[in-house]
């Protein structure tokens, strides 16, 4: 960058003006800081960044609607909305309202001044980043850990998706949102798991068949892809699918058509694909069990949903939601979660993630005897959950403390004697947990029947 590149900064918060001043500095560029946004706006018919970063909430005007007002009068100026608050409904509007980038606090540095850089390098080419429209919000994603922008970020955009997270985090929820606030939302947004259909129906279930393509075939039916025509398909555990699928997906993908079950004629579509897996499709593809060009053409953006575990603050954000929507669903007043039941719930594994916590709420919401909601109403397993936590936090604080004992010692090559103890203790207690089988045990510990024998042999266990 060059000494006229200029970067205007509004927010009401000096110490963020502060900070951000700072960094721009360093980056060789022109700074001029507003604490309202009202005095932007009277300066940029006069004289025009190159950049402007805003924040989102500010007392007299708020940072969405300021992002409208210069984009009619200064359309071509980048502007980069920064804020602590992230929610879908403000990330949609930021992006739709012709945002650059969405930036959430606490902000890295050095990523501010690269997205300041991509933004005048933009500006520079003359290119429209985001295209002005309005959409109907229908659909909301709940979450401002700092975890979710990822998932947020993704949203308004038109291309393929892939999302992975583990099951139960809510890709369904993600891929709706995605389709809801996309060019598409008019037209028909269709899913399917393609793990719950049997493989002899999967194929008709895509694409359709002809009358007389197999026994029952008694009429033409439309497929999935059909179906979704001008809209979205979301294709759930795609991890799953069967080799000649993927061949005829990645066909679809690279030229938008393929063949009905039993039909000579190809039939042209336009769906947009969104694919989720909770599976590590990289690993599939070196095992020979996914296709990598598909994998290629899938994952032009990867959205990854994060386990609750990794977004612990929104938690009771999240209760709060599924008591409410409970109660309605039951015809129920709604329950109120006491504090200390509250910190409780926060602390848990939640192994089953938002799907557990949506199925916990409507139970509680039927079986807590009163309005408030006590630990003591708590359902047995997430009672039991907790004492695996607090086994496993000791485990961890255990096994530390060996480490820095041994380190301290001047012991070297630790690795050497703990692997194989951790190892003989998970293979002993597999194979009690099997009854001695040690295919059984095998699969407890996510080996092949062969890696645990040659383990046997290594460690010289007697079992």
């Amino acid at each position: 960058m060059n000494d006229k590149n200029i970067v205007w900064i509004v927010d009401d918060d000096k110490s963020i003006r502060w900070v951000l001043e700072k960094a721009l500095q360093k980056a060789d560029v022109e700074i001029k800081s507003f604490s309202k946004p009202g005095d932007v706006l009277k300066l940029i018919p006069i004289e025009e960044p190159d950049v402007i970063i805003s924040d989102i909430r500010m007392p007299d005007m708020d940072g969405i609607t300021l992002l409208n007002k210069i984009k009619e009068q200064s359309p071509s100026v980048p502007v980069i909305i920064m804020t602590a608050y992230s929610d879908l409904d403000r990330a949609v509007s930021a992006f739709q309202g012709g945002a650059f980038e969405y930036l959430s606090k606490p902000f890295d540095v050095d990523e501010v001044i690269s997205l300041v850089k991509r933004a005048i390098t933009y500006k520079q080419n003359n290119k429209t980043v985001f295209v002005n429209e309005v959409i109907d919000a229908n659909t909301s994603i709940i979450g401002s850990a700092p975890a979710m922008q990822e998932v947020f970020k993704a949203i308004g955009s038109n291309l393929t998706v892939l999302i992975t997270g583990e099951t139960g985090t809510g890709k369904e929820l993600v891929a709706s949102a995605l389709h809801a606030h996309s060019p598409r939302s008019s037209q028909p947004f269709i899913a399917i798991n393609t793990a719950a259909i049997p493989k002899d129906l999967l194929e008709s279930e895509l694409f359709g068949h002809e009358k007389g393509a197999f026994t029952g075939a008694s009429g033409q039916r439309q497929g999935r892809f059909e179906q979704a025509n001008g809209g979205t398909l979301f294709l759930d555990e795609i991890g799953d699918m069967p080799a000649d699928l993927q061949t005829r997906l990645l066909r679809i993908l690279s030229q938008g058509e393929f063949y009905r079950v039993g039909g000579h004629m190809p039939i042209k579509v336009d769906v947009r694909v969104i694919a989720a897996t909770h599976q590590d499709l990289e690993k599939l593809v070196k095992e020979n069990k996914f296709r990598e060009d598909l994998l290629h053409r899938l994952n032009v953006i990867r959205v990854h949903v994060p386990p609750l575990r990794d977004r612990r603050t929104d938690i009771i954000e999240l209760i709060n939601h599924f008591l409410k929507t409970a109660a309605s669903e039951l015809n129920e007043d709604i329950k109120q979660l006491l504090p200390a039941t509250a910190d409780y719930l926060s602390g848990l594994p939640w192994y089953g993630n938002v799907r557990q916590l949506e199925n916990f709420c409507r139970w509680v919401t039927v079986m807590a005897s009163g309005s408030e909601i006590h630990v003591d109403d708590l359902p047995p397993e997430l009672k039991q959950d907790a004492v695996m936590v607090e086994l496993t936090d000791e485990w961890e604080i255990t096994f530390r403390k060996w480490v820095e004992s041994s380190l301290l010692k001047g012991n070297t090559e630790i690795l050497r004697d703990a692997v194989p103890r951790f190892e003989s203790i998970l293979i002993r207690e597999a194979l009690k947990k099997s009854g001695g089988r040690r295919h059984n045990a095998s699969k407890l510990l996510g080996w092949g029947r062969n890696t645990l024998t040659r383990k046997i042999k290594q460690l010289e266990l007697n079992v």
